[in-house]
């Protein structure tokens, strides 16, 4: 287990270096060109260069060395700085994009491009500044809970009760930088929508989860009145399965780990863990189908599931799957990248078999505490008694 666990996270960490440090390497050698940096200017931009690309690393290692100040410090900013870095590179390429296509057509069309590019200079500034600019716009955004709401008419919701209410959350990512003020924004919208049934689709927790216990004790005064319930996502695997479910547990949720729950004798509630559990090796081994199969056909069913993966054959044994993970790639143009990954990328779809799906843009944030056009979101599913 633990050279399969070792292997995995080399392999993820060779290649995220690769590429984080590969973009760095762009810029560097874009502001090194553009401004015209001097030698000890350019060592000391690229020895930052370096400490940035290894935030996560140093933020990580602080963590588990107790050394609480040194990883806030690292994790805010590196992460801020991944945020610039990332829509820094991407305006970059963009216009680097730009200037190759104005000097082909110069020498397609023999003019002189000069006057359709900017100096170098100034345009480097400029996307700097644009790029500082979407950052805290973004960081704005992030803080800015949204409520979504979705009205599922049922005949399967009993006339006497007539609405069912379930608010779902996902992709809190709570740790070092989500922490008591941002999760009270959250749970102030929740008691707001004074929800019936409160579920999370995975990854509550990130990172470290050792200092974690005022947040738990937050979740505990919502008390809806049919529970709790939640699933894993890759994160709580990442961050340690024991810890992360001890923190659910405390929070008052019941994990749903290839199980269901049976809500009210009207409903059912069913949980399977995140994939990524086979690669530690935590899965617990329930397939989704089997699980399903025995929920009783009159309750309406929902599937809480990480990851917005349908399986063939499964929207005819659930009503509903609620799901996250995807973030709608909380930052833009990193939703281009999502969209093409996931079938599913966000909001409420009609599936097979009468079901729905509905993908959470989640509630937090990952990396970079910041969002830029995937505003953080509370899901409002308002369960309404049909009798057509």
């Amino acid at each position: 287990m633990v050279n399969n666990e070792q292997a995995v996270t080399t392999i993820f960490l060779l290649g995220f270096f690769l590429i984080y440090g590969g973009a760095h390497l762009y810029l560097f050698l874009g502001a090194k060109a553009s401004l015209a940096l001097g030698t000890r200017t350019g060592i000391f931009v690229a020895l930052f260069m370096i400490i940035m690309v290894l935030a996560p690393i140093i933020v990580h290692m602080s963590e588990r060395s107790g050394l609480q100040s040194l990883a806030h410090f690292f994790s805010w900013t590196g992460y801020l700085w991944m945020g610039l870095a990332f829509l820094l590179f991407c305006l970059s390429l963009l216009f680097d994009c730009y200037r190759i296509l104005a000097h082909l057509g110069a020498y397609i069309f023999s003019f002189d491009p000069s006057p359709v590019i900017p100096p170098a200079r100034h345009c480097f500034i400029t996307l700097l500044s644009l790029a500082a600019a979407l950052v805290l716009y973004g960081s704005s955004e992030a803080l800015r809970i949204r409520t979504e709401t979705i009205t599922i008419r049922t005949a399967k919701i009993p006339a006497e009760i007539g609405r069912v209410r379930i608010v779902q959350i996902s992709d809190l990512h709570l740790g070092l930088i989500v922490r008591e003020k941002r999760l009270e924004r959250i749970l102030k919208e929740i008691r707001v929508a004074a929800p019936d049934i409160l579920v999370s689709t995975g990854d509550l927790v990130d990172g470290e989860t050792n200092n974690l216990s005022t947040l738990a004790d937050l979740f505990r005064e919502i008390d809806p009145s049919y529970g709790k319930f939640s699933v894993t996502g890759n994160h709580e695997f990442y961050a340690g399965l024991t810890q992360a479910l001890a923190f659910t547990r405390k929070a008052g949720f019941t994990a749903l780990r290839g199980e269901r729950a049976n809500v009210g004798g009207f409903m059912t509630v069913a949980g399977v863990d995140d994939p990524t559990g086979k690669i530690y090796r935590a899965l617990e081994d329930a397939p989704e189908k089997e699980l399903l199969v025995g929920c009783p056909g009159d309750c309406f069913t929902i599937l809480l599931k990480h990851q917005p993966v349908v399986l063939k054959g499964s929207p005819a044994l659930f009503d509903l799957q609620l799901s996250g993970h995807t973030h709608k790639g909380q930052i833009f143009p990193f939703t281009l990248l999502t969209r093409l990954a996931f079938a599913f990328n966000s909001g409420l779809y009609q599936l097979a078999d009468g079901a729905m799906l509905y993908v959470s843009r989640g509630s937090g944030t990952w990396g970079p505490p910041m969002r830029l056009m995937a505003p953080p979101e509370i899901t409002v599913i308002d369960l309404i008694h049909d009798g057509a």
